[in-house]
């Protein structure tokens, strides 16, 4: 017996693509992708670099300190401005995010 219908089954599936949405949205609302892309290098690392880079390890709180303060050298000679106004929980959800890609 059926109890979930075809579109129940697909509407679940679209919340759960939700925050990823949601993220990318913040991305473009911070001006993030000015200098990163998901899959490419722009002057900025790809989101599928950072997280191959640190995969694995714990560091959600550095990235966050680097995304709030800037940083510089880890990816090259540009270095990275200080975001301060980015409120802490959209940059939280962004290094989720960015690790998870």
């Amino acid at each position: 017996m059926r109890i979930f219908s075809l579109s129940l089954l697909a509407a679940l599936a679209s919340a759960a693509s939700l925050p990823a949405l949601a993220s990318a949205e913040l991305a473009k609302q911070h001006n993030c992708l000015s200098c990163h892309s998901v899959d490419k290098k722009v002057v900025g690392p790809s989101y599928k670099d950072i997280a191959a880079k640190y995969k694995g390890q714990s560091v959600e709180a550095a990235l966050i300190d680097k995304i709030k303060h800037g940083s510089k050298g880890v990816y090259g000679p540009i270095p990275m401005p200080a975001n301060a106004n980015v409120p802490d929980a959209d940059v939280k959800t962004l290094v989720k995010w960015i690790l998870a890609q």
